[in-house]
């Protein structure tokens, strides 16, 4: 009987790509006149990249990685976690949001490459569907809808 393997192999977003999510996400939030706070973190839930515009809020700076954590360690975009949760248990409901780092209101979204998940990215420091589309133009450069 052959052993079980002690290792994985997980794919990773990789440095340069991490840069480039944060950079375009800054553009599009500069160009809307936002100052915001961007985050992406590796599949692991590490920060991978950060850059917090002048102005942005200081406490965004933890939400924006929260939002990226909650991103990559479940797979959804946190502006789905309202309606996704209709569908548990009202103990469900509550503990959850209850837990360190959730974040269930918009702005974080995971980075899927070839159906892998490898990272995420949150935005904090705007509205929530402003900070949904900043997100969204970070993966937007790296080629990823």
């Amino acid at each position: 009987m052959q052993a079980a393997p002690l290792s994985v192999t997980q794919a990773v977003i990789s440095a340069e790509a991490a840069h480039a999510c944060v950079g375009a996400a800054v553009k599009a939030a500069h160009s809307q006149g936002l100052a915001v706070n961007v985050a992406v973190l590796d599949a692991s839930g590490v920060l991978a990249a950060f850059l917090r515009m002048p102005g942005a809020p200081l406490h965004s700076v933890e939400i924006a990685i929260d939002k990226a954590y909650t991103a990559v360690s479940f797979g959804l975009a946190t502006s789905q976690w309202h309606e996704a949760l209709q569908a548990h248990s009202e103990a469900v409901r509550e503990g959850i949001v209850r837990r360190s780092r959730f974040v269930a209101f918009g702005g974080g979204l995971a980075i899927v490459d070839q159906g892998q998940r490898i990272g995420a990215i949150g935005v904090s420091g705007a509205s929530e569907l402003q900070d949904e589309a900043i997100a969204q133009a970070g993966l937007n450069a790296l080629g990823l809808v």
